[in-house]
């Protein structure tokens, strides 16, 4: 008998995961194991059970799926992962496959290409529609390769030290934040040692301009802890 591929349902509406979820129950050789409504959510998930594959939407509060996405590869680099996105245009289909993706299915188009494309990344494959596949191809190929990043959070920090810095920058104490962490006091005050020294802040603000920068602050924390967006380019 084939093994399940054991799947993760990750996007904010839950009408469209209610969706998903029936389209899939079609296969016999896949199994929905859970749904999760944002970034932050699908870590907690993660860290108790790892599904094989992880559907993941790109526009959501508290974590957005490219920063999602790359936490869960960072931590679970076996997990697959397929963006399902309302978004169309080259710059998000490029970054999300830069950043981790095996596939990239335009939510319009999810009854018509999204078996093909959890069946293409079992076998190991990538999957892009014809027309995205093309784009990307010819961005690729006048395309000039930036240098590498040393400072960006995902080379410089461990997975725990970005939780840390999240935390903080988004106004927590170091009390809420062992709290959340399950850490202690002393530990969590280490680790803001630590981050502080590899990216060399001297302050809180430089945090902040720090997670602006590197985009590990949505639109919704910033206005939360009235943090400007705009404030670092």
């Amino acid at each position: 008998m084939e093994q399940k591929t054991t799947i993760l349902l990750t996007d904010d509406h839950q009408l469209l995961r209610a969706g998903l979820k029936l389209l899939l129950q079609r296969y016999a050789e896949l199994e929905v194991i859970g749904e999760a409504a944002d970034g932050e959510e699908t870590l907690a998930f993660f860290s108790q059970r790892q599904p094989d594959l992880l559907l993941l939407d790109l526009s959501m509060t508290k974590m957005n799926g490219l920063e999602c996405m790359k936490e869960v590869k960072s931590r679970y680099p076996k997990t697959k992962i397929i963006i399902l996105s309302m978004h169309e245009d080259e710059t998000y289909i490029k970054e999300a496959m830069m950043s981790g993706a095996s596939a990239y299915v335009h939510k319009s188009a999810a009854d018509t290409d999204l078996y093909k494309a959890i069946s293409t990344v079992r076998n190991g494959g990538f999957y892009l529609a014809q027309k995205d596949s093309d784009i990307l191809l010819h961005a690729l190929i006048h395309a000039e390769k930036p240098a590498p990043d040393e400072d960006e959070p995902y080379t410089l920090l461990s997975p725990r030290e970005r939780d840390v810095l999240r935390l903080i920058v988004r106004g927590h104490s170091l009390s809420e934040v062992a709290a959340k962490l399950c850490l202690s006091i002393k530990t969590v005050d280490t680790y803001k040692v630590r981050i502080m020294g590899k990216i060399k802040a001297t302050r809180k603000s430089d945090l902040v301009n720090y997670a602006i920068k590197y985009k590990m602050l949505t639109d919704a924390d910033a206005i939360e802890t009235d943090i400007p967006t705009n404030k670092v380019q």
